[in-house]
């Protein structure tokens, strides 16, 4: 006879979990995916998806093989000096990018959203609501949700452009720029568009 209930977290659980949350967010995207319904499609109880992953971001970050949570990273820079969070925008993901293991995994992403739908609308999703959107959120002060997700998209365009530019597409000046040449050339335009508005 076998047992009743949901299956307790074993060896592949995580794996489980990952396998059940890619179809979830491929078939509802990022906005409408809840963890219940991962866990439910999972076979696991709810408390497992929260064990293994620190909320959605977390989840959909080792859905996509992100190489560090965006959320966490996007944590650190919400808490560090107002006037710098462009800069400190900038400086972090391109120190993530610039690695061995964060540079393939950006340009599999940055593929799969150029030619698949259903990559393109939840990287679409997740950008402007969990990295861009988040920040912009934090220091819009009186601006509307309109507002916010014009601001959250231009800041996603702007590091989007230059990673295509650094990493696929190749530009010589990009690819030889230092990490702080690009901090401070579109550290100012993140701050203008997330937080100095």
């Amino acid at each position: 006879m076998s047992p009743r209930g949901r299956r307790p977290g074993g060896g592949d659980t995580r794996a489980d979990i990952i396998e059940a949350a890619r179809d979830e967010f491929a078939e509802g995207g990022y906005d409408t995916t809840s963890l219940r319904a991962v866990a439910r499609r999972a076979g696991v109880d709810p408390s497992l998806v929260h064990h293994y992953f620190d909320g959605k971001p977390a989840l959909f970050a080792a859905v996509i093989g992100a190489p560090a949570d965006p959320s966490a990273l996007i944590g650190q820079v919400i808490s560090g000096p107002r006037e710098d969070v462009g800069e400190n925008l900038v400086r972090t993901f391109l120190t993530l990018w610039d690695s061995a293991e964060g540079q393939p995994r950006l340009m599999a992403i940055l593929r799969s959203a150029m030619t698949q739908e259903t990559a393109r609308r939840m990287m679409r999703e997740f950008l402007t609501r969990e990295v861009f959107g988040r920040i912009a959120r934090e220091f819009a002060g009186e601006a509307s949700p309109d507002e916010i997700e014009l601001r959250a998209g231009l800041a996603a365009g702007q590091m989007a452009g230059m990673a295509l530019m650094r990493y696929v597409i190749e530009v010589p000046a990009v690819v030889q720029a230092s990490q702080e040449d690009l901090v401070r050339c579109l550290g100012p335009t993140l701050q203008r568009y997330l937080v100095d508005g």
